[in-house]
């Protein structure tokens, strides 16, 4: 069974930053990609920034130059720093493991962005 947990969710002044972690446990494969999505209020779920397992990585247009992805194989963790946040980034951010076969989510973390 595998568990994936993410935390660093809170709330923040816009420009202010948070950093978002995930961990993978349990029996799980060797990771190819781990991502970050969130959802906000009234919206759907949508992709934020994706690390492959040879680190190439991919954002959302409204988060380049602001956030960052980043992960570490070894522990099966994955990172996302976010900096100069907005209040539009206000959302439930939730992270995902894919191991070429299966979709892992984590429970989602609150982010809340105030003016």
């Amino acid at each position: 069974q595998v568990q994936v947990v993410g935390s660093g969710g809170g709330l923040v002044q816009a420009g202010g930053s948070l950093r978002l972690s995930c961990t993978a446990s349990g029996t799980i494969s060797s990771i190819y990609a781990m991502a970050w999505y969130r959802q906000g209020p009234g919206k759907q779920r949508e992709l934020v920034a994706r690390i492959t397992s040879d680190g190439n990585t991919n954002y959302a247009d409204s988060v380049k130059g602001r956030f960052t992805i980043s992960r570490d194989n070894a522990k099966n963790t994955v990172w996302l720093q976010m900096n100069s946040l907005k209040p539009e980034d206000t959302a439930v951010y939730y992270c995902n493991f894919y191991d070429r076969f299966r979709n892992f989510w984590g429970n989602g973390t609150l982010v809340t962005v105030s003016f």
